[in-house]
């Protein structure tokens, strides 16, 4: 299921990253994008270590939030831009937590089965997950703030290292 989830995701991600209209966004979907192939990957090392075929069964979950996904890009060629990257980020994030649902499970079955190598592969793709669920959070965060004040905010990591520079 997950190997065929992120099979789907490796084609749906480049849509959404030509979709999207923020700078910020496209690169952390670009980013994603990466890390999605690194996980596909990561499941194949999963499949050696059981001794099991790497065949994915296909995913119907993941299959209609890329449906809704499709649906939230199209009607979002309507939209303005933060309007439209907020859908999209909603979508993203559906897909996410639906991830972080699956490796969290077959994370936790692998321990319990005294599969510690699967867990520890699996434990790596769901950190990856969280982290992009946070990093769409944050994106939200910045685009309402702008489209309610009409400015660009810098990144806080940016803030930050400037008052950490004027302080010395």
């Amino acid at each position: 299921d997950l190997l065929n989830a992120e099979g789907q995701l490796v084609k749906a991600l480049p849509k959404m990253v030509k979709a999207a209209r923020a700078e910020s966004l496209r690169f952390a979907l670009e980013h994603h994008l990466e890390e999605t192939k690194e996980q596909v990957e990561r499941l194949k090392e999963v499949f050696d270590l059981v001794g099991t075929p790497a065949k994915g069964k296909p995913c119907k979950g993941m299959q209609g939030l890329i449906e809704e996904g499709n649906e939230v890009m199209e009607e979002g060629k309507e939209l303005e831009d933060a309007a439209a990257d907020l859908a999209l980020i909603a979508a993203a994030q559906k897909v996410e937590h639906y991830e972080v649902s699956g490796y969290g499970t077959a994370r936790t079955m692998a321990g319990q089965i005294g599969l510690p190598a699967v867990a520890e592969l699996l434990n790596k793709s769901l950190a990856e997950e969280e982290i992009a669920d946070n990093l769409m959070t944050q994106l939200a965060r910045e685009l309402m703030s702008q489209s309610r004040t009409g400015m660009t905010k810098e990144p806080k990591r940016v803030r930050v290292a400037a008052s950490v520079e004027n302080e010395q």
